[in-house]
């Protein structure tokens, strides 16, 4: 579904990706790994069209999107949900999901939603952005990007700085979404939250991609990961 081959990307004259590969088929749950500064970020707004200059391949269902905008990219059917959140403190948790428009059929409805999401229906009209805990931000960033209709979802560290109730609730909608079709790329540096939604894992360093690790192999690799991870 995803083809990443010889991705280089650049912020001014720091060049920050150096020949990226790797590839995401479709149905699948793909994390990236790697310590601080190794390049999953850049990576993500890279497939996006998000960085000042990028170069190589990044193929979607076959087609090339390296030299296209990040508006064309969203409406060929991918979506960020960014570490940031980005979501509209002003606006409601409803206001929230109905603002993104549909680039596609396909897309979540408000009711399925907030069946995956409890805690944002209940949330519903009386919350704005602003009043919502962390976690309920978290789960807004996520679930406004289901209604569009993208079947590609790129979440960027769903989990940081969330209680483990909270994380354990976003597993469960990411496997949950992979059952209705959903395809997702995943940054991550909890690789054991990765392990129990993952079906492969891609290690990066230095900009570049240096293993990669299929789940079920992640436990006889600890000690090379956490050679990989460790400061």
């Amino acid at each position: 579904m995803l083809e990443i081959r010889n991705l280089n990307a650049w912020y001014g004259e720091s060049h920050i990706l150096h020949g990226v590969d790797f590839e995401v088929r479709e149905g699948e749950v793909v994390t990236l790994l790697g310590r601080n500064g190794a390049g999953k970020t850049t990576t993500m707004k890279s497939i996006m069209g998000l960085v000042p200059r990028r170069e190589g391949q990044v193929k979607f269902r076959g087609a090339e999107m390296v030299n296209l905008p990040p508006n064309h990219i969203a409406r060929a059917g991918i979506a960020l949900c960014p570490e940031e959140r980005a979501i509209f403190g002003s606006l409601s948790v409803t206001e929230n999901l109905m603002l993104p428009p549909v680039v596609a059929p396909g897309g979540l409805d408000i009711p399925t939603i907030y069946s995956l999401f409890p805690n944002l229906k209940e949330r519903a009209k009386t919350a704005h952005g602003t009043r919502l805990s962390g976690g309920e931000q978290q789960m807004l960033a996520i679930a406004r990007i289901l209604r569009t209709g993208a079947k590609m979802l790129l979440l960027d560290e769903p989990t940081e700085g969330l209680a483990p109730v909270i994380v354990q609730q976003i597993g469960r909608t990411i496997r949950e979404i992979k059952n209705r079709g959903f395809t997702v790329l995943l940054v991550e540096q909890n690789f054991r939250f990765a392990s129990t939604v993952a079906d492969r894992h891609y290690v990066m360093e230095h900009g570049k991609v240096v293993d990669m690790i299929p789940n079920e192999k992640l436990e006889a690799s600890m000690d090379k990961l956490h050679e990989y991870l460790g400061v």
